[in-house]
């Protein structure tokens, strides 16, 4: 594709090997990926801004055409144009996801019709994973086997650290 700047957006909190499936597919598809976090006030994180856009760093370093960022109090069309960007990336796994970004797609398309949206879907053996899922499994008995399929290395490793910290 010619220069073309995509946003791929989200709370990332945690980054799972699905977001990075995105980010990798964005950062082939686009000369430019910005992956954004968004930051919502009224949502409860298990990890910072700050945390969430290390993990990002750390997990997608070896990709040199993405950046990323954060965002606060602005729509996805509002922040993806203030950053240049022509297209924005949003992932379906599900049913319950397309009706969801369908009707996301219409009003950003309201909002913006200069910018379109692309949607991804996950291959199979990842397209069930969520971050809601995964903090879900965290604390249990042996949860680090099954948890570490499911998150990049860096992420793993900070899940980790903060499920010691709670068990001290």
């Amino acid at each position: 594709m010619k220069e073309s700047l995509a946003v791929y957006a989200g709370t990332f909190d945690p980054l799972t090997v699905g977001h990075l499936w995105m980010i990798e597919q964005g950062a082939a598809l686009f000369s430019d990926l910005m992956v954004a976090v968004g930051i919502n006030p009224e949502k409860h994180c298990m990890f910072s801004v700050d945390e969430r856009l290390e993990m990002l760093q750390r997990s997608a370093n070896q990709l040199t055409n993405v950046r990323v960022s954060n965002f606060t109090n602005q729509f996805l069309i509002a922040y993806a144009r203030s950053v240049g960007a022509r297209f924005v990336l949003r992932g379906i796994r599900n049913e319950s996801d397309y009706e969801y970004e369908r009707v996301m797609r219409n009003l950003n398309g309201d909002l913006g019709p200069d910018i379109t949206t692309v949607f991804l879907m996950p291959p199979r053996e990842i397209a069930e994973v969520s971050s809601s899922m995964v903090k879900g499994l965290v604390g249990p008995e042996g949860w680090e086997t099954v948890v570490k399929n499911y998150v990049p290395k860096p992420v793993f490793e900070k899940l980790k650290e903060v499920h010691c910290a709670k068990t001290k």
